[in-house]
């Protein structure tokens, strides 16, 4: 029977969605329990990226996977694929693979606004162990990092630093994470039908900006179990995630999102921390905080109307990259228009090519090449 209660932590955390004006404390992570999504789940794929849950993604090859009570029976909520669990908070959850040491699953989202050097904060997620898992780990953990992580493997997320070698070239040294809140090593996860809360305090640094959910610990290290769980496309210990959390302990700290800054009619604008797929105009979810700003902007300004305008680097024919720079354009819109924003306020256009503003005979010069901004048309 589905559940038609809802406690105070789920309500918090719902409404934690809501844009923080003048609250002291409030949750800075977008969409805490996975139920804001472009569309719903219909199928577990083993190579497969999280594009359904919005400010959600997996920095690595390994395909975390969204469960939505919309969802087809491989996805839905409470039974799936994986087993049957009722939300923790709302009607959706994500899940990932959390032991095998050459395979691992990871969930990473961009905070609301950096943490502050020196503050105190509360980190927490729930999780639960899926009914067909055939084992079990006590080491998932949280880590929050000034960078986006990311990486081709499929793999432990690793934090690789790039050290100069005297002139003559660089390395990648790859390390292990240090979470800075991770469970306990002996409270092994491994209950099926209840959630459990994995929480801790923490000083920031400062500048910290993206949370990354998963095991960073070696197998050895992790504290892996057998269960009882049935075979499933990928051994290892599978967990569901819902209803994250990262709250400010200060009660002086105000918790505000840096707004755009206003600009006059005629003015082009770059969206810096904008994500496409090679060669694909899908807007990836990392570029949803980026736009989250716009849309507060937009909202703050009512009667503004905005091109937006695609780009590309010089790879590639005139007519791909004119095609793909309107599709990237126009995607832009359609994101902003699944957000709210009145479609007649927007307008898209690709200049392919012909409009660089960087060199694009270096790697660096092309990044910069591939854009979309957007010009204000009318205030």
């Amino acid at each position: 029977m589905k559940k038609q209660w809802i406690s105070i932590a789920c309500f918090l955390a719902l409404t934690a969605a809501i844009p923080l004006h003048s609250q002291n404390a409030g949750n800075l992570v977008h969409n805490p329990s996975f139920e804001e999504h472009r569309q719903c789940p219909m199928k577990i794929d083993a190579l497969g990226v999280i594009r359904e849950a919005d400010a959600w993604w997996q920095p690595t090859q390994g395909s975390s996977d969204y469960f939505n009570a919309c969802g087809s029976r491989e996805c839905n909520v409470p039974r799936n694929k994986m087993g049957f669990q009722e939300a923790h908070c709302g009607e959706a959850y994500c899940g990932i693979y959390c032991s095998q040491e050459l395979y691992r699953e990871y969930l990473q989202t961009e905070l609301r606004t950096p943490l502050v050097a020196g503050k105190r904060y509360s980190v927490s997620f729930w999780v639960s162990l899926a009914d067909k898992s055939p084992q079990a780990v006590a080491s998932i953990g949280a880590v929050l990092t000034r960078n986006r992580q990311e990486d081709t493997t499929r793999g432990i997320l690793m934090d690789r630093e790039v050290t100069s070698l005297d002139g003559s070239g660089s390395q990648s040294i790859a390390v292990y994470f240090e979470p800075q809140i991770n469970n306990s090593i002996e409270n092994i996860l491994d209950n099926t039908k209840e959630w459990f809360e994995i929480k801790g305090e923490f000083t920031a640094e400062g500048g910290e900006r993206f949370l990354t959910i998963g095991n960073f610990l070696s197998f050895n290290k992790s504290n892996v179990i057998a269960t009882q769980g049935a075979n499933t496309p990928l051994p290892g210990a599978y967990y569901y995630i819902d209803d994250v959390s990262v709250v400010c302990l200060d009660t002086n700290e105000v918790v505000t999102p840096e707004p755009p800054k206003s600009f006059r009619e005629g003015e082009v604008v770059i969206l810096e921390n904008l994500y496409f797929s090679s060669g694909e105009s899908e807007v990836l979810q990392q570029s949803y905080n980026e736009l989250f700003l716009l849309k507060e902007f937009l909202e703050r300004n009512p009667e503004m109307k905005i091109e937006f305008r695609g780009h590309t680097d010089s790879q590639g024919t005139f007519e791909y990259n004119d095609k793909l720079s309107e599709a990237r354009a126009k995607a832009v819109a359609d994101y902003m228009a699944s957000m709210g924003i009145d479609r007649h306020r927007m307008t898209w256009v690709g200049f392919g090519k012909s409009l660089p503003v960087a060199d694009n005979n270096t790697a660096e010069g092309r990044r910069k090449n591939r854009r979309v901004e957007y010009r204000i048309t009318a205030d």
